[in-house]
C-alpha cells in the first residue's frame, strides 16, 4: 500500500477503497460453499487434535473411565525416558524406512522411464496395469501376498527353488513372513505393489522435461545412462523430493499391513512392532487412552522434524528450474 506525504511532511496511509456490492456477494457466496470444509476441519481434525494433547495429560483408561485423573507430563516422561519399547519401536520403524523407501523410490522411477520411453509398445496398456493394484483393499493385497510368500507353495519360493536352484520349498526352505532377516525385505516388497500411484506422479514429472534438452545431449554424445544421470533426475528432483516426503511420513505411520499379517504382535521377534503397531497396542488393545494419545503425538512430532530435516536438505538435491542462479 503507497503512503501520501502531507503539507507537514507526516504520511498518511489513503483510505482503503470499499468493496462493491458484487464483490461482497462473491465473498458471502464464496464462505456459504466453503462452510461445510470450514466445520469439517474443526470438528473433525482441529478439535481432536487439541483434545488428544489433553488426553496426553490424563490417566485414561477406557476400562475404568472413572478413575480418570490428571496427571501432568507423567505421560510424556514414561514415553521419553522410562519406556524403552518407545524407542524399539521407533528403530523398527527407521530401519524399515531405510529398506523400503528407496526401494520403493527408484522402482517407481524405473517403471515411470521404461514407460516414458519412445520405442516401448502398449504404454497405456502397462500403465493401466501397474496402476491398478492401487486401487485392490490393503486387507486383501496383504492376505495375496501371504499366499505368495507362503513357504509351501508360495510361487516366490518355487521359483527360487525352480528356475535359481536355491532350496526355498519345504521344511528347510525360506519362510519370508517369519524370519527375523527376511521380514523387512518381504514387507517392502509387498510395499512395491502399491507403487501404481508414485509412478504415475514420476511418470508426470518426466514428461514435463523439455525433449530439447534430450536432443541436444545426444548431438554432445551423451548416452541413455548420461542423459538419465545429468538431465532426467535433476530435472524431476522435485518429483521424486515429493515422493520421498510422502513416503517417510508414510512409513511413520506404517500399521495395517503388519497388523493383518500377525495381528500387531511384533512376531517375529519384534521385527514387526512398527510404532505404529504399539500405539495401536497401548491405545485400543490395553485401553490406555492417555499413554496413546501422548505416543500419537510423538509420532506427529518425530514425522514433524523429519518433514524439517527433508526440507532443510532439498536446497543441497532438489534442482527447480524456475530458481534464478
Amino acid at each position: 500500500m503507497t503512503t501520501v506525504t502531507a503539507k507537514g511532511g507526516e504520511k498518511v496511509k489513503p483510505a482503503k477503497p470499499k468493496r462493491g456490492r458484487i464483490e461482497r456477494e462473491q465473498i458471502k457466496w464464496g464462505l456459504i460453499f466453503l462452510s461445510p470444509w470450514i466445520v469439517g476441519i474443526i470438528v473433525f481434525y482441529l478439535i481432536p487434535f487439541v483434545a488428544s494433547f489433553g488426553f496426553s495429560l490424563l490417566s485414561f483408561n477406557l476400562a475404568t473411565p472413572e478413575e480418570t485423573q490428571f496427571v501432568g507430563l507423567a505421560n510424556w516422561q514414561r514415553a521419553l525416558f522410562d519406556d524403552p519399547n518407545v524407542y524399539e519401536a521407533f528403530a523398527v520403524t527407521f530401519i524399515f524406512a531405510l529398506i523400503s523407501l528407496p526401494m520403493f523410490t527408484v522402482f517407481a522411477v524405473f517403471l515411470a522411464v521404461m514407460l516414458n520411453t519412445k520405442g516401448v509398445r502398449g504404454k497405456a496398456f502397462f500403465r493401466t496395469m501397474f496402476f491398478m493394484p492401487t486401487m485392490i483393499p490393503l486387507v486383501a493385497t496383504v492376505l495375496i501376498w501371504t499366499g505368495v510368500f507362503n513357504p509351501q507353495t508360495g510361487w516366490f519360493n518355487l521359483i527360487l527353488e525352480n528356475v535359481f536352484g536355491i532350496q526355498a520349498v519345504g521344511p528347510d526352505g525360506i519362510r519370508w513372513l517369519a524370519s527375523p532377516n527376511l521380514v523387512w525385505p518381504a514387507l517392502a516388497l509387498i510395499g512395491l505393489w502399491g507403487v501404481g500411484n508414485t509412478m504415475m506422479i514420476t511418470l508426470a514429472g518426466l514428461q514435463g522435461v523439455p525433449t530439447e534438452m534430450y536432443e541436444a545431449a545426444e548431438i554432445d554424445g551423451a548416452g541413455w545412462w548420461r542423459q538419465l544421470l545429468n538431465i532426467t533426475i535433476p530435472l524431476i528432483s522435485p518429483v521424486l523430493f515429493y515422493n520421498v516426503v510422502l513416503g517417510a511420513i508414510a512409513t511413520m505411520q506404517y500399521f495395517l499391513v503388519p497388523f493383518v499379517l500377525n495381528g500387531g504382535s511384533g512376531f517375529p521377534e519384534g521385527r514387526t512392532n512398527f510404532i505404529g503397531i504399539y500405539f495401536f497396542n497401548q491405545a485400543f488393545r490395553f485401553f490406555n487412552m492417555g499413554y496413546g494419545a501422548t505416543l500419537a503425538w510423538l509420532i506427529f512430532g518425530v514425522s514433524l522434524i523429519l518433514t524439517i530435516a527433508l526440507f532443510g536438505s532439498a536446497r543441497y538435491w532438489v534442482y527447480y528450474a524456475s530458481e534464478e542462479a
